[in-house]
């Protein structure tokens, strides 16, 4: 059975008679899949050992009887009061060592091994009980894994575990001292179990510290998720497994907790937005393409928008048909299923107006019906796309410790390594040429250009990775505070900038700049740009200057630079170009790159392609309430949509063609 469309479902928020009424409605909107339970552990196991699944089961096979599946998430991201009056001591820490405390949801410390036992029993009976049911098909572990973890956990459990966590590292303290550099403000230790979580100090923190404690944390819940996992394999080996991402969010690292998975999946909410307003469509889409870069498959999304969002504070009401559009905008990026986020607005509860597909009412309405009209139109569509990805001839780098660095030491209060990595995505995104994130590890051999903002921690490695890149004819760009750093956090001393990626790009780097509480200006072609948050003072050695900058006691000096290197080019970009400045260079960028454009349109309008062995897929989508006109670079077959250049108000159309 193909899996396409599918709806997030809480029958145990609702009356026993309503559930048929659902199923029906559901089967007639062409829903193929439900996931639930994920927050259901009460319902499950009201007192310790008493297990009562009877519900649940009700619940899968009434919609097995009409046709739609199950997924069934495992609720440890909410423990019950009983294991919290009998375990208190399970609640997490923050770094200003208060608890944190039941009435929420991710009250729970993922080291403590007195939780993990409660886990270990309850999803061995969960697992056992569902193994051999023929509505179940999968398995969520947890839910949105390092969502509310900012600074949690820092308990003596974690402690404890962060210390075997060095030991293992390290081996010796002397070790870790010298990585460290402990020998700074006296910081030194005499054996492992000195070493603390990092709760707040009086002044200051170390930053390779600070970088290993954030690995640490990545790993803990990377481990917390093959604890469960293992149960499930062990129980329901024809049952696939999988967990719901949060886009780029970073307190695990989404790559090595893909290793654990069958596919990962993905939350998204394009609506829900500061003060209101939606997303920008750009860091949506890069949402997408980063989430299919971490088993480089295609993915699911386990929570797409239904409806208007919000806690306490709601956002804006989609338009007609934007739902839609949003939807196979996640489908264009790689999705080859889409559950939608929820079934039935809520009535109690945290996220009371946080809207589904039916309202409070549970009456059918705009909503259902366009979503219903959505999933008639794309189902079949649907198995025949499965299983095939874009192929963008652009890359740009993704990667956590990158990402810890900054967040450790952002040197700008405003420079943040993923809003950097936006600004360049965005050039590209609205020139309409796909993009692919890649590790920095990865074969770049496939990229005609790869864009590697930010290359903080550099290792030799990852140097002569670069090298080789270039030397066998792959254009690279490299940026500002590039080599700075080496695997430990601390700075390089051998070389002047970027370190012996100073050879590759043709050019040293002495001094630089911080452009706090202002801002700089360059020079490219004849026109004057403005330039923010950084300016590295570069000076030529072997390099052509592209760009100069125009202030500062460093006018006229150069700010972008190019260089050939054996059959390539490494481009070095020393600050942070405004938006204007960074359409102009990747334009120019393109063209030497030779990367191809898929058509031309206004901003709003959205241009993505899959492709499988034979056949390549287009879609044109409408983001904008207006009509909208546009035009493609390549002769397609036009499958759905009225009128070929033409788009009405959210409108998604598509094509095909098939490869020569």
């Amino acid at each position: 059975m193909s899996i396409h469309f599918g709806v997030d479902y809480y029958p145990e928020h609702w009356p026993r008679e309503r559930w048929e009424t659902d199923a029906q409605l559901m089967k007639e909107m062409g829903i193929q899949v439900v996931r639930m339970a994920e927050f259901s552990w009460f319902q499950m196991e009201p007192q310790e050992g008493v297990f009562r699944f009877q519900w649940l089961e009700e619940a899968v096979n009434l919609l097995d009887q009409y046709g739609i599946k199950t997924i069934l998430g495992t609720p440890t991201a909410a423990p019950p009061a009983w294991i919290i009056e009998k375990n208190p001591e399970i609640q997490p820490i923050d770094r200003e060592g208060r608890r944190r405390y039941f009435g929420g949801r991710h009250h729970c410390c993922q080291s403590n091994q007195t939780y993990r036992g409660h886990i270990r029993r309850f999803v061995t009976a969960m697992s056992e009980k569902f193994a051999d049911n023929p509505g179940v098909i999968g398995w969520q572990i947890d839910n949105e894994l390092g969502n509310s973890h900012t600074d949690l956990c820092m308990c003596n459990s974690c402690r404890l575990y962060f210390q075997k966590w060095l030991l293992k590292k390290y081996g010796t303290i002397a070790r870790l001292n010298s990585a460290w550099g402990t020998a700074f403000w006296s910081q030194g230790y005499n054996k492992f179990s000195q070493v603390r979580t990092p709760l707040i100090t009086a002044a200051g923190e170390n930053p390779s510290a600070m970088l290993d404690w954030k690995c640490f944390c990545s790993d803990l819940i990377v481990d917390f998720a093959k604890w469960q996992a293992d149960i499930i394999r062990e129980k329901c080996p024809n049952h696939f497994i999988t967990h719901n991402y949060m886009c780029f969010d970073d307190k695990v690292n989404y790559y090595d907790l893909g290793e654990l998975l069958d596919f990962v999946s993905n939350d998204v909410y394009p609506g829900h937005w500061q003060e209101g307003s939606h997303q920008p469509l750009y860091q949506t889409a890069a949402a997408h393409d980063v989430v299919r870069s971490y088993k480089k498959q295609p993915f699911w999304i386990m929570e797409q928008q239904s409806g208007m969002t919000g806690w306490e504070i709601m956002g804006r009401l989609p338009k007609p048909n934007q739902l839609s559009a949003w939807a196979m905008q996640s489908v264009a990026h790689g999705a080859d299923a889409v559950v939608f986020f929820r079934w039935r607005t809520c009535a109690v509860g945290t996220e009371q107006f946080w809207h589904g597909i039916l309202g409070h009412s549970g009456k059918p309405g705009r909503i259902y019906d366009e979503l219903k009209h959505l999933t008639e139109t794309f189902a079949d569509y649907m198995d025949a796309f499965a299983g095939s990805m874009p192929k963008p001839e652009v890359a740009i780098v993704h990667n956590f410790r990158q990402n810890y660095a900054f967040q450790i030491q952002p040197h700008h209060p405003k420079l943040t390594y993923v809003k950097e990595l936006y600004k360049y995505y965005r050039a590209f995104y609205e020139k309409k040429i796909p993009v692919d994130f890649v590790q920095d590890t990865d074969d770049l051999s496939g990229y005609k250009l790869v864009i590697a903002p930010l290359q903080f921690l550099m290792t030799p490695q990852l140097e002569q990775h670069y090298f080789d890149y270039v030397e066998n004819g792959g254009h690279l760009v490299l940026t500002m505070r590039t080599g700075v750093k080496d695997a430990a956090n601390r700075c390089m001393t051998e070389r002047e900038l970027p370190g012996r990626l100073g050879e590759l790009c043709g050019i040293t780097i002495p001094e630089y700049d911080c452009l706090l509480e202002s801002t700089g200006g360059v020079l490219y072609g004849k026109k004057e740009y403005v330039i923010k948050k950084w300016c590295d003072i570069i000076e030529l050695q072997g390099a052509k200057c592209l760009a100069e900058y125009s202030t500062g006691f460093y006018k006229q000096s150069p700010a972008i630079t190019e260089n050939a290197y054996g059959q390539g080019i490494a481009w070095y970009i020393g600050t942070e170009p405004d938006q204007e400045l960074m359409e102009d260079l990747l334009s120019y960028f393109e063209r030497c790159s030779e990367i191809a454009t898929l058509g031309t349109a206004a901003d709003g309008v959205e241009m993505m392609t899959r492709e499988s062995q034979d056949q390549i897929w287009l879609f044109v989508i409408n983001h904008t309430d207006d009509e909208q006109v546009y035009h493609l670079h390549d002769r397609y077959e036009l499958l759905e949509g009225e009128r070929e250049e033409f788009l009405h108000p959210f409108e998604v159309q598509l094509f095909t063609k098939q490869k020569k």
